[in-house]
């Protein structure tokens, strides 16, 4: 018997992903392509309603053959929307009880919760969360609602399994979550001192994390990232909107001076860093001056990334409430808008690597191209007459692009 996952959403779903691949293949059901599997996961994120869409039109070009499953961050209302057309929706909340429901499969060996299932995984990147569940509760956000609240996990079983992943060779290691700036919620040890724990450990490799909430983004954290060789000088930080009304009725509980702020203190600390956001347009309430306010934070902040989201209504969010304002069109001319001012600030920044001598990780290798990100997550493809994918390698970069680099390999 097979499986194959179809992953849709964050770098949570895709840890997901792996720790259910570790499932089944600790019950004898192994992976393989699409055409091949018996069970087919859809691991969705609902979070965004042209999701659900995509999941549909999958669905249609399946063969009924397969045992279809449904998981992930998907709202009840959506469930009911999918329901007729899968064989099992299983919460992945309870990860650690899917063998309750797929006993008629295969038993699977059952854990004690989520953070015990292991996960398959594939050098040289290995993803590990450090919490799951939010407690924010932006108005937006379906998160609270299918992951459940905040808890966060032992760091000692964090730093361990660090450990073992180096020593491994696992080059790359994300730390996850929906916040990981609250993790431990004011108890000891804090993020930053988890971040400070994991930079101990021996061995060659980088450290990243995502996401990150400003309003917990403290000036502790900026040392511990600016102290650490392994913490690389990358950061996502979404901002959501550019005009404080907005971010009111979204329920972020900052003003955009208070993340210039932190933005200021974290360049004056960390030049180098890159820096990305997210975004939403449209959002019910966004007038013209909403939307030039955010439009000017883009030109002020300079961003190096932003992945930018059309608004849509989400079942059991607080903005569901609010009638929708801002037609699809409207959103559309946003959106591409914002994408102008982030390409040409974006290259601009890129630009000013040329010349540079950087460190690489490739991952990918094709048509003698190694493809990477840098340690400042730079995507960069160097030219190369053999596969080093999984190893850190130098380049001297000789061009920028709007959203990546190209170099030399040294």
């Amino acid at each position: 018997m097979n499986y194959h996952i179809i992953t849709y959403g964050c770098q949570m779903n895709k840890n997901d992903s792996k720790r259910i691949a570790y499932l089944f293949e600790e019950s004898g059901i192994y992976e393989s392509s699409e055409e091949k599997s018996d069970f087919l996961i859809i691991n969705a994120c609902s979070v965004r309603e042209r999701v659900v869409d995509r999941i549909r039109g999958k669905i249609n070009q399946l063969s009924e053959e397969k045992t279809l499953i449904l998981t992930g961050c998907v709202l009840d209302e959506d469930q009911k929307k999918l329901g007729d057309e899968f064989d099992h929706i299983m919460d992945i909340k309870n990860l650690h009880e899917w063998h309750k429901e797929i006993d008629e499969l295969k038993e699977l060996t059952k854990k004690k919760n989520y953070f015990e299932i292991k996960a398959k995984r594939e050098k040289p990147i290995a993803y590990i969360p450090i919490m799951t569940g939010c407690d924010n509760f932006c108005s937006y956000c379906a998160v609270p609602y299918v992951r459940g609240r905040e808890k966060s996990r032992p760091a000692d079983e964090i730093v361990e399994e660090v450990e073992r992943l180096v020593k491994k060779g696992f080059k790359e290691i994300w730390l996850l979550g929906q916040n990981v700036n609250s993790y431990n919620k004011g108890k000891k040890p804090d993020f930053a001192d988890l971040l400070r724990s994991v930079s101990s450990v021996e061995g060659d490799f980088w450290i990243r994390f995502t996401s990150s909430h400003p309003k917990d983004f403290s000036g502790k954290i900026i040392k511990a990232i600016k102290s650490s060789e392994k913490i690389t000088d990358y950061l996502n930080l979404p901002v959501q909107s550019g005009d404080n009304d907005i971010l009111q009725a979204m329920n972020r509980p900052y003003k955009i001076e208070d993340y210039k702020d932190i933005v200021s203190n974290i360049r004056s600390e960390i030049p180098e860093i890159t820096l990305t956001t997210d975004i939403i347009v449209g959002f019910p309430g966004e007038d013209e001056r909403a939307f030039e306010n955010t439009k000017k934070l883009l030109q002020d902040i300079k961003f190096d990334m932003a992945y930018i989201a059309r608004y849509s209504p989400r079942p059991q969010t607080e903005a569901a409430k609010i009638e929708d304002t801002v037609s699809n069109r409207e959103k559309k001319r946003r959106a591409k808008e914002l994408t102008q001012i982030l390409k040409k600030t974006a290259k601009n920044k890129n630009k000013k690597k040329i010349g540079d001598t950087v460190t690489f990780l490739p991952t990918e290798y094709k048509n003698n191209l190694l493809i990477g990100k840098t340690k400042c997550y730079k995507t960069i493809k160097v030219e190369s007459e053999r596969d080093f994918s999984g190893e850190f390698k130098k380049a001297k970069i000789t061009q920028a692009t709007d959203f990546g680099l190209k170099g030399n390999l040294i």
